[in-house]
C-alpha cells in the first residue's frame, strides 16, 4: 500500500510577538512575561493535592513556552516531529492588531515575510496562507502582496475579532482576487477562541456558518473552509442536551447542525469544514463524526486539521491525538480527509464527478431519500 501523503489543513506558527501585550487581560501580563510562574503555581497545586489543576497549569506553561519560541521555524520544527515524513502543513498566521488590547511587537508584514521564509526552507511541506483584518488600513494591499509576490496559497480570516465575513473590503478587494485564482479560505467558525472587544453575541453572529452564505454565493470558485466543524461548545450541546428536530430556530442556533445542513443541502458546493481542535478534544465526539461522515457530501467536504500549536494545551500530544482520530475513522476514511480532500480544496486535483459511495454502500443518488442510511441523526 502506498504511503499516505497527509495534509494538515489547519496549523499555526505565530509567536507571542504577534499577540497584543494585554491579551487576554492586562492582569495576566506577568504570566506572559514570566511563564515560569505558571510552573511554580503547578508545583504548588500538586503539593496541595490538586492534581488536575497542576496538570492544566503544566499544559498552559507548555503552550506559553511555545508561543515565546525564537521564531516560527522553531515552532514548526516541533510540529514536523509529530507527523510522518512528507506530511504537508497549511500554516495560518494571525492578525490581532485590531483587538484593542495593546500593540504588537512585530507587525503583520514581518509575520508574513517570516512565513514565506519558512515555506522556502521547507519546500512543498509548508503551504502558507495570508491573513488580514479588513478594518485596518492596507489590509487588501497586504493580501495582494502575499498572493502576488510571495506565492501564498490562500487566506485566513477570524471574524470573532469584530468584523463580518461580508465586510466591504473583503467583498470588493480581497475575495475577487481569490475567486479569480480559485484559491482557498480558512475562517474561524466556533464560539471559542479569540474574541475582540465586542459583545459575545455579536462575535457569535460574525462566526455563525450562515454569516458566510452571501460570500459563498457571490464567489463560487473560492473554496471556503469554515474551521472547527462548529466548535466544542456546539458539539457538547448537540450530544449532551440534544437539539429539537422540529424547532428550526434551535437547529439554526447550533453551529454544528447548521454547518452540516448547509453542506448536505448541496446549495454551497464551495463550502468545507475541518476537524481542527474540536475533534481533538473529546473521544466522545469520534462516534458522532463517523455517523456524520456517512453523508457523501459531508465526507467529501471535510478536511483533516489539528490547530497546532493550540493543541499544546491538551493532555495528549499532537501525534497521539492524530493517531487516535486515524484509528477511529479507519485508514480509507482518514485517507480521504487527510489526502484526497485537501488536494481538491487546494485546487491540486479535480474533483471526481461521481459522488463517493456511503460506507453503507448507497450511492449519493440513493442516499437522498428519507429512508436512506445516510440520513443525518
Amino acid at each position: 500500500m502506498p504511503r499516505l501523503r497527509i495534509t494538515n489543513c489547519h496549523t499555526h506558527t505565530f509567536t507571542d510577538r504577534h499577540v497584543p501585550m494585554r491579551y487576554p487581560h492586562g492582569l495576566l501580563l506577568p504570566f506572559r512575561r514570566r511563564p515560569w510562574l505558571l510552573r511554580g503555581l503547578g508545583f504548588a497545586a500538586r503539593a496541595l493535592g490538586h492534581e488536575s489543576a497542576a496538570e492544566a497549569l503544566g499544559r498552559l506553561h507548555r503552550f506559553q513556552c511555545d508561543s515565546r519560541s525564537g521564531g516560527q521555524a522553531e515552532i514548526f520544527a516541533r510540529l514536523v516531529a509529530q507527523y510522518p515524513r512528507g506530511t504537508r502543513f497549511v500554516v495560518l498566521p494571525m492578525q490581532m492588531a485590531g483587538m484593542g488590547r495593546g500593540g504588537l511587537r512585530e507587525g503583520l508584514s514581518r509575520q508574513h515575510d517570516d512565513l514565506a521564509a519558512l515555506a522556502s526552507a521547507w519546500p512543498g511541506l509548508v503551504i502558507p496562507f495570508a491573513t488580514c483584518d479588513p478594518r485596518l488600513p492596507g489590509a487588501a494591499e497586504e493580501v495582494r502582496r502575499c498572493i502576488g509576490d510571495l506565492g501564498f496559497r490562500g487566506l485566513k480570516l477570524y471574524p470573532r475579532l469584530g468584523y463580518a465575513p461580508d465586510h466591504p473590503v473583503l467583498m470588493r478587494e480581497v475575495y475577487p482576487l481569490l475567486d479569480a485564482r480559485g484559491l482557498a479560505v480558512v475562517s474561524h467558525c466556533s464560539r471559542g477562541g479569540v474574541t475582540g472587544r465586542i459583545k459575545r453575541a455579536d462575535a457569535d453572529a460574525f462566526s455563525h456558518p450562515m454569516a458566510f452564505a452571501p460570500v459563498l454565493r457571490a464567489f463560487p470558485r473560492m473554496q471556503v473552509n469554515l474551521a472547527h466543524f462548529g466548535g466544542q461548545a456546539d458539539w457538547e450541546a448537540y450530544i449532551g442536551e440534544g437539539i429539537d428536530p422540529y424547532d428550526p430556530a434551535a437547529r439554526r442556533g447550533n453551529f454544528l447542525v447548521t454547518l452540516r445542513e448547509m453542506i448536505e443541502s448541496g446549495e454551497f458546493p464551495n463550502l468545507w469544514t475541518d476537524l481542527s481542535y474540536t475533534l481533538f478534544q473529546s473521544e466522545a465526539f469520534l462516534p458522532f463524526l463517523g455517523l456524520f461522515l456517512d453523508h457523501p457530501r459531508v465526507r467529501a467536504r471535510t478536511l483533516f486539521g489539528s490547530d497546532f500549536y493550540m493543541t499544546r494545551q491538551e493532555e495528549l500530544s499532537e501525534r497521539a491525538m492524530a493517531v487516535r482520530l486515524r484509528a477511529g475513522l479507519g485508514e480509507a476514511l482518514f485517507g480521504q480527509l487527510a489526502e484526497t480532500n485537501p488536494e481538491v480544496w487546494l485546487g491540486e486535483r479535480p474533483e471526481t464527478t461521481a459522488c463517493n459511495p456511503c460506507r453503507s454502500g448507497r450511492s449519493d443518488k440513493e442516499g437522498r431519500g428519507k429512508e436512506s442510511a445516510c440520513l443525518p441523526i
